[in-house]
């Protein structure tokens, strides 16, 4: 395993880490998690070098956090560094900060979390918290030894991450980034930001939720044409190692073949070639190019007054011609229209459309993406 260094202390963690929301489980419910198969995989990740677990107060509808506490307990705890988040969307009162850490602590089994983040910040959560002062608890937390150090996870826009690494004295923060997502929510600019102010950055969704290891075909006869043969998910991971300012990149393991495949990357890869970085960057084209609408979910559109799901039909729509996902999406789709959040619903009011940074014709593309969805 190779290793990095995170926050001001210079911290050795492996540049691997184990994220805990895609574990095993059993007659697929997300609520019941294969004990045996994941303590293998922990084994397994922990004997080879693995000592960063990342995991969240919902994860498998909250039992993530109870397994990882019951696994750690014999011996364990102090062979990795543990990291959870505070579930900003239940917290009304400033006394919720520390009842919800207080329950994260019992249900971890530990008298301490290494990495405390403020989970999933965008606009709407960040500014009530703000308000509510979570950086005094956040202080208090830390001087009563209930966490060490402290961070945020992000999904919103770059100015406002840029806002909110600026609010606090933060060790690390953790950002969606992976080949195709450079320039969506904090991207690269927010990597170099992050670095620029000193912030270690820990790095989710490198395989995009696992779309980026199972590509349509063109893709996958790009990458088999280049002669050193790697997968897919080794692609998408090796551009990452290959940025210096990345402590950590996540990976959310479900598999043991995908845990001993990302141990093996993350203990040989080196510095990218010339050659290789072009490789990535055709790859990155096509798959643009497959997009049908160029919305970067940024929700201005939200809450549409006819209750239309518009980023998420957006999402469906161009899974199917990026990632092959048309079952996916379509059933997906059902679903919306179950909930009265589809394209049937819009009454072209064309408040979408005037709000719209990108400036799309939301109304048309939405009658394309159903279209295509039913």
């Amino acid at each position: 395993m190779q290793y990095r260094y995170i926050t001001k202390d210079k911290l050795k963690v492996s540049q691997l880490g184990f994220g805990t929301m895609r574990f095993p489980i059993i007659n697929n419910d997300s609520s019941l998690i294969d004990e045996d198969k994941t303590k293998e995989m922990f084994d397994y990740a922990i004997e080879n070098g693995v000592n960063y677990i990342d995991t969240a107060y919902n994860y498998h509808q909250g039992k993530s956090e109870t397994f990882i506490g019951k696994y750690l307990k014999n011996g364990l705890r102090e062979k990795v560094y543990l990291t959870t988040k505070l579930p900003v969307w239940l917290v009304e009162t400033y006394d919720d900060f520390e009842r919800l850490l207080d329950e994260q602590l019992e249900k971890l089994q530990t008298d301490y979390i290494d990495f405390y983040l403020l989970h999933s910040l965008h606009e709407k959560p960040w500014r009530k918290i703000a308000d509510l002062n979570v950086f005094k608890f956040l202080k208090e937390a830390k001087e009563k030894g209930k966490i060490k150090y402290v961070g945020f996870s992000f999904h919103d826009e770059f100015s406002l991450f840029k806002g909110i690494v600026d609010s606090f004295d933060w060790d690390i923060c953790q950002i969606q980034l992976n080949y195709l997502d450079r320039d969506y929510q904090a991207g690269l600019k927010g990597l170099s930001y992050a670095k620029e102010k000193d912030i270690s950055v820990v790095i989710m969704e490198p395989i995009k939720g696992g779309k980026l290891a199972d590509p349509p075909n063109d893709i996958l006869k790009i990458w088999d044409a280049n002669e050193i043969k790697r997968s897919p998910a080794e692609w998408a991971l090796r551009w990452l190692y290959n940025l210096d300012d990345i402590s950590i990149v996540l990976s959310g393991m479900s598999t043991m073949e995908q845990v001993m495949e990302n141990i093996e990357t993350a203990s040989t890869a080196t510095s990218l070639t010339h050659k290789e970085t072009k490789l990535i960057d055709k790859v990155t084209a096509v798959y643009k190019d497959k997009v049908k609408v160029g919305c970067t979910g940024c929700e201005y559109c939200l809450p549409c007054p006819s209750n239309v799901s518009i980023p998420n039909i957006f999402e469906l729509y161009n899974n199917m011609f990026v990632y092959g996902t048309v079952n996916e999406s379509k059933e997906s789709y059902k679903k919306l229209i179950e909930l009265e959040k589809a394209v049937n619903n819009c009454v072209e009011c064309g408040a979408c459309e005037d709000i719209c940074p990108q400036h799309l014709n939301v109304i048309e593309l939405l009658k394309e993406a159903e279209k295509a969805m039913i």
